[in-house]
């Protein structure tokens, strides 16, 4: 046990420790970012849908 408490204490004393660090902070903020993103176009594309499909409904839908 004594073994891994060292080894990763020179991990994050090194210069990799801190640096995979940031890169994780990085890509979480990234990830946070594109989920709203996503989240934003998926509901302005739903309201687009509901608008043509309420549309669509209300002139009859004959068909041809």
């Amino acid at each position: 046990m004594k073994n891994l408490v060292k080894k990763v204490q020179r991990f994050f004393v090194s210069e990799d420790g801190p640096t995979a660090v940031e890169y994780a902070v990085m890509l979480a903020l990234i990830v946070i970012v594109c989920l709203g993103a996503i989240r934003a176009i998926g509901t302005n594309a739903n309201t687009a849908f509901n608008n043509v499909a309420t549309q669509i409904g209300s002139t009859g839908g004959s068909g041809s």
